[in-house]
Parts: C-alpha cells; structure tokens; sequence
C-alpha cells in the first residue's frame, strides 16, 4: 500500500486488528490431522520390506533409534515441520515468489501448479526420470501422481534451501543422509479435504496481505500442547525448558506492536530528526511532550540496533522492518539496496525455539522479498540476524584446549566464565549475561583455528563460535529494545530456572516477564529505549516494590497505554491484564511521561479506538500526565498515573490505617480438607460460635469455631459459613506440622474482615467475637476495639476502593494495601458509628433470614411480622420489607460515602451514590441476580427461590431439624431422635417423620410421602381453609406441580445451596425408580436398613401387585386394541422397574445394610457421603475440599 507520493506506509491501519478465527480453527485441526497422517506414515515407512528400508538406511535407523526413544515426540515433531512448511509454501505461493507454485493451483487449475506442469511434461530436470515414470505409470504404486507429487514437493524444499536453510531443507545434502523427515510427509495431499486444501481455504490471498500470519497459525497450532503444559501447572508440575516455548510463547496483535516500535524505534528517529516526515506514516506515535532528556545520537540508518531478546516468530521485527525501510526511503537510499541494509545492520532476535526462530527468519527473509521481488530476492546474500541459543557446554579437557589454542593472553577468568554460562541457554534465554562482552578477537582467532580436519577439534572449534555469537548478541549495545516477553510465574518455573532468576534478579524474580523488564534495560546501550508489553502486575504488587525503585532510579517512563483485560481477543476472556509502555535508560531524571487508560475497553477493537482518539486528542479524559515522584507519594509506589494531586496528598496528609490498626493475614491449616468444614455438616453441640478469647474457646472443650474465609462480595455482615478444629487450642492442627497460625493472639477478637481474593469488589465486613480466621479473610484490628465501626465504615466507603485501586488494581487485598490506606484523623466519629451500627444490623438481618446461618431462627415467610391470611399475602408484606430494608442500606451506604469523601476533602472527585446492584443484601435481586438481569426477571427468580425456601424448611420441619413452633435448630448433632425432639417441642403441630427416611416418589406410594408432608406442613403453617389456594400460589412460582419439583429440583436446589455440601441425602436407584431422603444428623447405623425393609422391600411388592393388576387388565376381553398397547407398554415400564431395583438392592443395599456403617459427622460430608457410593445419588465436585 502506497501513499499519494508513492511511499510504503509503515502500517495498514485497517489489518490493525485481525481476525484470526478462522485461523485458530484451522490451525487446532491441522496439528489433530498432520499427527495422525505422521503417524500413518510412520508405520507404513518401518513396515517389514517397506522400500524406504532398502532406499534410505540410515534414515530409517535414525527414526528407529528416535522412535525407540519418544515416539511421540517424533510425530509431533515431523507434523510440526511441515505445516511450518506447508504455510510457508503456500505464503510464497499467494505473494508469487513461487513459480511454479507448489502448494496451491494456477488460476483456474485444480492440482497444484507444480504438479500440472509436470504431468504437461514440464519437469525440474534433476528430478525428471522419477517423477516422469511415476506420471506415466511404468513405476506405479497405488497412486503414481501423489508419489509424483510428494518428489516435486521434496524437490522445491531443497531449491528453497539454499535461501532458507533455516526451513527448508535440501535432498542433496550429504549431512542430512539420516534425516527422515522427508520420509514421514503425510500422504493424501491432492484430495480435496487434504491438509493443503484446508490451507488454501484458510489462507486467502487476503489473509497473507502480511507475513505475521504465519507467526499466528504457529501460536495456534501449539496452543493445545500450551494447554497441555498449563494442566500439568495445576498439578503442580513445574515448566521444562523443552516446554517453555509452548507455555510462554503469545503472539502481539499488530496495533500494540505498532504502538511499542513506533514509540521506541519510531521515536528514536524523530529525536535524531525532528523535521522528518516520518510522524506522519505513524498512526501510533506519541510525540515528546516537555524537557527533552538524552537520546542516543544516530545520523544514519544504519546505525540503529533494534533486539527483540524473545522474538517468537518475529511479529515485533516485522514491523520494525517496515517503520525502518520508510526511514531508509526517506533518508534518500535506494530501495533496492534497503532489505539488504536492514537485514544486515538493524534487527537481532533472539530465540530459544527453533522453530519460532526459523519462522522469524522466513518472516523477515518475506519482507525484503516483497519489497525486492523475485528475481532480486533469489539472488540476495544476507540472512535474517536471529539467533537461537543452544546449549553448550565443555569438559575440563576442551577448556584446556581452548586456552592452548586463543593463548593465555585472551584465556582470561572472564572468557572462561563466559563459555561456562551456556549449558542451561535453552532454559534460561536471553536472560544470560556474558561476563565477558566483547569478544570480537577471541572470534578472530577462533575461526582462524587449523583443525586439520580432525572431528574433534572441528566440533569444538563449532561450539565455541555458537558460544561467541551467542555472546555477541547478548551484550548490551541496543539503541530499541522491544519484546513481548514470556509470563512465568515463579511456581511454573521449573528448578534450575527457578534458583538462577532467584539468584540473578532478585527484585523481579516473580515473573519471567518482570525479570525480562530488567534484562532488556541492561541490553540498551546507555540514553536507550526499552518497549513492551507484559502484565500489569510490576506496576502494583508488593512484590515488585524493589524494581519499580530500580526503574525509577534507572531510567523513565516514557509514555504508556494500560491496556488492563481483554487486550488479546485470541486468547479469550479476561485471561491476562497487561500494559504497553516505552522506557528510556536514563538516570536522574524526572519527566512526566503520557499515560492512556484502556482498561475499561471491552475488546481489542474499543481499546485500540481509544488509544488512537486519545493520540489525535491528548486532552481526552483518559490521558494523563505523570512522573516517578507521583508515584513515590504513595505507599509501595504503585504506578497508579490516573490519580489527582489531591488524591496523591491524601497519603502524606492522613495518617494510614496501619497506624492505629493491626492489618494482618490469618492462619493456613495446611490441610483444609482435614480441618475445615461448613457449619452445618459438624454436630452443633460440638461448636461454640461466640467464644469471647482463645482462653475460654479452650476451657468449653468445644472442637468446632468460626473461621472466617472471605468468600463472595458481601459487606457489612456476613459470609460466615465455614467452621475450624481448634480443639484444644489447635492441638491437631499443630500437630500436623504443616500450619502457619499467625496472629493467635487476635483470635476470636471482634474484627473487620474481607475477602483477599475477589473479581472486582472489596466487600468488607464486620466480624462479632468468636471467629478465627485465615488467609482469604485477612482481618483488621483497632488498637481502640470501640472504634470498630469507624474502621467498618472506612473500609465499605467508596474511597477506600479507589485507594486500593492506586495501590494495587489486581484480584487480591493484600494486607499491606490496606494498611496504607489513609484515614483522616478528624471524621464525623458520632454520625459513622450510627451509619455504620445501622447497616450492620441490616446487613445480620438479612443474613440470618438464611438456613445457612448458624443464628437463623425462623423462615421470613413464616415471621409474625409478615405473617398474612395466605402464602401469597405474606409474600407481598415480606417483599415489601425487603424493598425497604434495600431503600435503606442503599441511604446508609450512600451517606457512609458522603462522610468519608468529606473527611478526604475529595468533593467532586468521587459520587456517594450506590447503584442498587451493589447493595449487598440477599433480599435485593439486584444484587442477587446481578443488574443485567431484567427487572421482571429479577421478580420471577426472587419469588421462586423464596417458595423454595419455604419447601426447604418444610423438609428441615419434616427431618426435624426446626419446627414451625420453636424458633431455630432442633435437632442438629449426630444421632439425636423423637425423644431429643419432644424433649424441645413438647406439642407439636407439625410431627417429624420417625424413621429419618421420606420417600420422593413419582406417585403417592407411602402415607409418609415427601408430598403428603408438604400438604400437611402448609395445612399447618398456612391453614386449612386456604390449602388449595395456597398450593396453586406455590405451584404457580415454581413452575411445575410439587411432586413433579421434588423430583426433579429439589435435591439439585438443596446441594446448591448447602455448597456440595447437603445434610438431606438422596437414596436413589439408577434408574431412579425408587428415591429417599435422609438427615445425616439423625443418621443411625441401622438406617439404610430401616430404608431397605419399610420402603424398598415394600415399593417392590407394590409394583408386583400393579405388575399383576396390568396383566389382568391386559387380559380384559372387552379392552381395545389401543389399550391394550398402552397396558403393555405400563408391563414394560414395571419389568424394567423391578429389574433394576432387584439389582440394586443384590449388589448395593443389602451388602451396605449389612455393613451397619458408621459416619462421623466431624468428618464432614466430603468423606461421609462417599460411603455409600452406589446408593446415594451422585454429587459433581464432592471431591473438592472445602476452600
């Protein structure tokens, strides 16, 4: 593309963003179809008297010693080749380097060109006498023309290798007699469906208006062994050096690329040229703004030294390469000889994958060819400059050969430490710094060895030039470092990679991406740029505190575009949040640098809009201007540019909480699984709840406590769901040798508590004494307890976020940001404690309204305050409550904010208002179903889960763990019975079922039906004069008639809301003819006895007798043809009823009942419900602990 004087432009801004579906499918399924046809062809070239034995021995023993070894790493291997291959061919094809083409028809053809000349009789002379037999059929296998066609594929591999060795590989030479990758080319290329038309399908001649879609179609194609790679993380298996590539390896989209070089290398020029047009051709370029700082000084062309020191496939060199031939074109050279130039003088990658390497090679080797056209490519010289590290290493031995052979003058400690630093090159890349860096004459004299044709001397003499160029483009002597580095953390480091970061950048050694920030500063010559994009998290986490100081000491930032999630629509989701930004290395100075915020941009599309809008306009409201000492008036220094002045003042003006607080984290069990439960599981008379100290949680001799654990965005009261073992003052948890219980001395102490981890909310909560807790509920304690409230309120109002934000923008609270939270010593004290006290007690109200409260009493529903004649009526009074009870906690919240933003003096900078869906009751469906959810909706979900709940506690009522006529937990530790319950509730209105068993049935077959009990508990509850219209009501919001609910919904309802961990268990057949309910509390050994006598035994003589009535009906003289079938059809459906349930009972309840199993309820339901696997109905995720 040319602009109206007829020069290149640097960049098409309309591929700016590419869409790269098709791609993504195309490449996925290439990898599953190349590696199944490998491995055909695999078999078929090692076969007993297979041709390819007799041809080509020594490849066949090679891949018989390969395969011997991985077989399938072999495979994949040989597929990955030749898609790379096939790709690259079909590029050239598209772009006319090729002729003939070799993957792809003529115009109007329908086999590949290559192979329509050939069968024309146009044939590559050194290939003729073959291939012209294997046409005309006098040496035939099956299919002479797809042999013909594999030979002429062959054969334009090797006439392109002599340009791109790197890719394509040559027949002819004799160092690759062994080589079988030419053997394992997958058959079946002419078919219409083959690989190669899939590949013409997919990359049109519109796809390959540029070369980076090669570099795409290789990400993809790995992508599932990088999904490979990150299943083995969550098993804790670390990353090898041979599965880094894979793991790390993420291709720019076009638009940040540009962005990165034109800032860097773009800039650079313009520093040295002012008045040079280049600006214009680039669409991304932020032009300095303010004093100038020192720049390297660079008169011509080739001088500059662009490194991308992790370049994949070469996306960011690409580019380079188009912005460096219009500073060339404008420089006044001639464009013939600017390829050339470039390659020669300008660009170095360097690589540890050889694959993506010789993939940025062909990309760069595409450029110049675009730009020279054929015939001038074919005969160009120069190489692309990347280099793949190898591992090298030397014996004692060789490095006293070394010595002898460059003398004792250049055999230096430094040279010998240098060669020493590349055995693990693969695994640690570019991150190796050479101890000794220039190493121009030890080269010189190393290539002018005499080896003598020893193989020895040869081999060595090899590996140290490898280890020299590897030095070479190793030291620091960049004018533009640029790089989209990997993203490791440092529990996917494996050890080696690991201890070596840990040794060598200590301050950045959390992520592979932050050590390589470090590294590409140190590649920069001195007053050069540094561009990159990688996570956002360097910016604000503890963790990289150390190199922000370093980089602020160091050099300056630039200009930067935050880019936040979503910036890479490939990869899905809101997989990473990262940053773009441009360095220069230079020390001492304090410039204001140009930050854009792109974080609330949905996708690639908005965000690049965004970012272009706010480079024509930098006025626009997500632009900003700051500089290292903004960001040192903030505890830790984030990097939080968006701030004001008066934000920024805050931190110096307020003391910080952690000033009169304790901030601290809680305690690790190490063993969750075995120390952790929900509240309901445990018996309740094993649990004390409101323990005042750790003195008298010990001396009640109780096991159970609160342990607070974060949980959901909830604030002011709530998310107490999980219980710890401190028995004993954590005797077993001690014991276990795997705890970390800090801050005992806080335990049980009145607290303010939120979640560490959370999705986007800080939701803050006020904890009563009693709870220990842990990690994800770290935990704030006033040093003057009675100003819990302040604290309260401090942390819930809307200011408190927005500090956080400054400090850390990620998932996690970290203790140490809100420490360092300020908080105004002069505040309203009277006015918060009211506001806060007020929602508190909104926020425990509503809380408590839940069975899954250990301090729930009685269901809303049945309240005397909202009691009516009817379901319904009381429905509309409780709803009515629940909408003023949301009115109100969203006016406390709202007046919470107005006080603190007053105490701020942040007037105008923050709003006090709340929308309703952040208003964090249960009762607010708002909030409860989420804002997006239309507000009909919200009513008709709202309505059914409140009549579920109703039928919830009517089963609770009917296992006896409440009663309508006693407010909260009846019967609720292990074993307890009717006696343990009319000891409570001596006159009933509403009987427990006796035997701890009520069938759910698809008809009324027993009196103690799950239905029948639900009648009887509205008839209660409600009345009898309104049943009908009562049961309508009900049926109505649910949807479906009881029976039918209880069937289908209730137990999913019920193990939902008890998280996977249900207390009611679901007896069920297979097929699920038969089905039960029981109470774990009430469980006895003899229970699945007393289920299998008085129900299953009794359900399958029942269904014999009905097996009998149908028969005679079906023998009825005066029945129709049509009943008949139907009564058959009834036989068939009992048959099978009784088969199943006879089964079940012979190999599954019988044995169980005789087992007479015990469970202990302090093992929890995670470890009890699986004893009776077979029996109970299956729970998808039981297996996971509880945190």
């Amino acid at each position: 593309m040319t602009d109206p004087a007829g020069r290149a432009r640097c960049g098409r801004e309309s591929d700016d963003l590419m869409d790269t579906s098709a791609l993504q499918r195309f490449a996925y399924a290439a990898r599953i179809v190349l590696i199944d046809q490998v491995a055909v062809r695999l078999d078929r070239v090692l076969a007993e008297g297979a041709t390819a034995r007799r041809d080509h021995p020594g490849a066949i023993a090679r891949l018989e010693a390969a395969v011997t070894k991985d077989r399938r790493q072999v495979v994949g291997q040989v597929a990955c080749t030749w898609f790379n291959r096939f790709t690259a061919l079909r590029f050239m094809d598209v772009t006319g380097l090729t002729h003939p083409r070799v993957v792809s028809p003529a115009d109007g053809g329908i086999w590949p060109e290559i192979l329509e000349q050939a069968m024309a009789g146009h044939l590559p002379d050194a290939t003729c006498p073959d291939i012209a037999r294997y046409l005309n059929g006098t040496q035939s296998p099956h299919d002479g023309r797809a042999e013909a066609y594999r030979r002429l594929l062959i054969h334009a591999c090797t006439q392109w290798h002599a340009l791109m060795p790197y890719l394509f590989a040559s027949a002819h030479d004799p160092n690759r007699a062994d080589d079988y990758t030419d053997l394992l080319m997958p058959d079946d290329l002419l078919l219409p469906d083959s690989i190669l038309g899939r590949l013409r399908a997919v990359m049109t001649e519109e796809a390959c208006q540029d070369v980076e879609i090669i570099g795409w179609l290789y990400q993809f194609y790995i992508r599932e062994k990088k999904d490979q790679v990150f299943a083995g993380l969550k098993r804790n298996i670390r990353i090898t050096a041979q599965d880094i590539p894979a793991a790390t390896q993420l291709f720019t989209p076009r638009w940040i690329v540009r962005y990165l070089v034109e800032n860097a290398l773009g800039r650079l020029w313009m520093l040295n040229h002012p008045h040079a047009q280049l600006a214009t051709r680039m669409a991304y370029y932020i032009a300095p703004d303010g004093p100038r700082i020192p720049f390297p000084r660079i008169e011509r062309p080739e001088q500059i030294r662009l490194c991308d020191p992790a370049c994949g496939a070469g996306h960011m060199l690409t580019y380079a390469f188009d912005l460096l031939h219009a500073i060339y074109e404008e420089a006044g050279y001639e464009a013939t000889a600017i390829p050339a130039l470039i390659l020669t003088h300008n660009l170095t990658g360097i690589e540890i994958d050889g694959r993506a390497g010789a993939l940025a090679m062909f990309a760069l080797s595409m450029k110049a060819a675009t730009r020279l056209g054929r015939q001038r490519f074919m005969h160009m010289k120069v190489k692309p400059d990347i280099v793949v590290l190898q591992d090298v290493t030397f014996s004692p031995a060789e490095m006293h050969d070394i010595a002898t052979m460059v003398g004792r003058d250049l055999f230096t400690d430094a040279l010998r430490g240098t060669l020493a630093q590349f055995g693990q090159a693969k695994n640690f890349g570019s991150l190796v710094v050479p101890e000794l860096c220039n190493v121009g004459r030890v080269q010189q004299v190393v290539a002018a060895w005499d080896c003598g044709g020893n193989p020895v001397r040869n081999d060595l003499q090899v590996r140290v030039m490898t280890v020299l160029r590897m030095v070479q483009v190793l030291s620091p002597h960049y004018h533009v470092v640029v790089a989209n580095p990997p993203y490791m953390g440092g529990k996917g480091m494996n050890e080696t990679l690991g201890a070596f970061v840990k040794a060598h950048y200590p301050d950045s050694r959390s992520d592979l991406f932050a050590v390589f920030m470090e590294r590409a500063l140190g590649l920069c010559v001195e007053h050069g740029l540094m561009a990159m994009i990688n996570m956002q998290s360097w910016m604000f986490l503890s963790s990289y505190e150390k190199l922000r100081d370093r980089l602020f000491a160091n050099s300056v930032i630039l200009s930067m575009a935050h880019l936040g999630e979503r910036a890479f629509d490939n990869i899905g989701g809101a997989v990473v949040s990262t940053t773009a930004f441009v360095i220069g290395k230079v020390r001492g100075v304090n410039l204001e640098g140009t930050f854009i915020r792109l974080v609330d941009g949905g996708s690639e599309f908005e965000k690049r809009t965004r970012l272009r809008m706010a480079i024509e306009n930098g006025a626009c409201s997500w632009v900003y201007r700051a500089s290292a000492e903004d960001f040192r008036k903030i505890p830790g220094s984030p990097i939080a540019y968006w701030l004001s002045e008066d934000f920024r003042r805050c931190f110096s003006r307020f003391p910080l909480i952690g000033d009169t607080a304790a901030v601290l984290c809680g305690m690790t069990t190490g063993r969750n699984a075995r120390f952790v439960r929900k509240w309901h599981e445990i018996s309740r008379e094993r649990f004390l709840p409101h323990a005042a100290s750790p003195e008298q949680a010990i001396l009640s001799g109780q096991k159970w406590f609160p342990y607070a654990k974060g949980g959901a965005f909830r604030k002011w009261y709530g998310n107490a769901e999980h219980v710890v073992n401190w028995e004993a003052g954590g005797r077993d948890i001690l014991a276990s040798g795997r705890a970390y219980p800090r801050a005992r001395n806080r335990y049980f102490s009145p607290s303010v508590s939120w979640s560490f981890l959370s999705s986007s909310y800080f939701g803050v909560r006020q904890q009563p004494q009693g709870f220990i807790f842990d990690m994800a509920g770290c935990s704030l304690f006033p040093d003057a307890p009675a100003h819990l409230p302040i604290y309260t309120g401090a942390l819930c109002a809307r200011t408190a976020r927005l500090f956080l934000k400054a400090m850390n923008p990620t998932l996690n609270f970290q203790v140490n940001n809100v420490a360092a939270i300020p908080l105004p010593d002069t505040l309203a004290v009277d006015a918060i404690d009211r506001t806060v006290r007020a929602a508190v007690e909104i926020g425990k109200s509503d809380w408590d309204a839940s069975e899954t409260s250990w301090d729930f009493t009685i269901l809303p529903l049945l309240s005397p305050a909202h009691r009516a004649g009817s379901v319904q009526g009381s429905y509309d009074r409780l709803r009515s409550c629940w909408q003023g009870m949301t009115d109100r906690m969203q006016q406390l919240e709202q007046e919470n904010n107005r006080l603190f933003i007053n105490a701020y003096g942040l007037h105008g900078e923050v709003a006090p208002e709340v929308p309703v869906e952040d208003i964090t009751l249960t009762c607010n469906p708002a909030y409860r179903y989420g804002g997006k959810v239309r507000m009909v909706e919200r009513e008709r979900l709202l309505l059914y889960d409140t009549v579920a709940e109703l039928l919830h506690y009517a089963v609770g009522c009917m296992f006896g763990r409440y009663s309508p006529d006693v407010p909260g937990l009846i019967l609720a530790s292990q074993g307890e019975g009717m006696d343990a319950y009319l000891a409570r509730v001596p006159e009933p209105r509403f009987v427990p079922d006796r035997d701890n068993v009520i069938p759910v049935m698809d008809r009324n077959w027993f009196a103690s039906d799950i239905v029948t009990y639900a009648h009887d508990f509205l008839r209660v509850t409600f009345g009898a004069a309104g049943f009908h219209e009562n049961l309508a009501f009900i049926e109505k919001a649910l949807g479906k008639d009881l029976r039918n609910w209880f069937i289908r919904d209730f137990y999913d309802y019920h193990v939902c809301r008890y998280r996977k961990r249900p207390i009611y268990w679901m007896f069920s057949s297979p097929g699920g003819s038969f089905n039960a309910l029981i109470y774990m509390h009430r469980y006895r050994p003899d229970t699945v006895s007393v289920m299998l006598d008085r129900y299953v035994h009794e359900f399958m003589i029942r269904l014999d007798a009905e097996r009998g009535l149908l028969e005679r009906l079906v023998d009825n003289p005066t029945a129709t043809y049509s009943k008949r079938a139907r009564i058959q059809k009834a036989v068939g459906v009992v048959d099978r009823q009784i088969e199943e349930l006879t089964r079940w009972v012979r190999e599954v309840v019988v044995p169980m009942a005789q087992q007479k199993i015990a469970i202990d309820l302090d093992d929890g339901v995670r470890r009890n419900y699986p004893l009776f696997a077979g029996a109970l109905k299956p729970i998808k995720g039981l297996e996971a602990p509880d945190g």
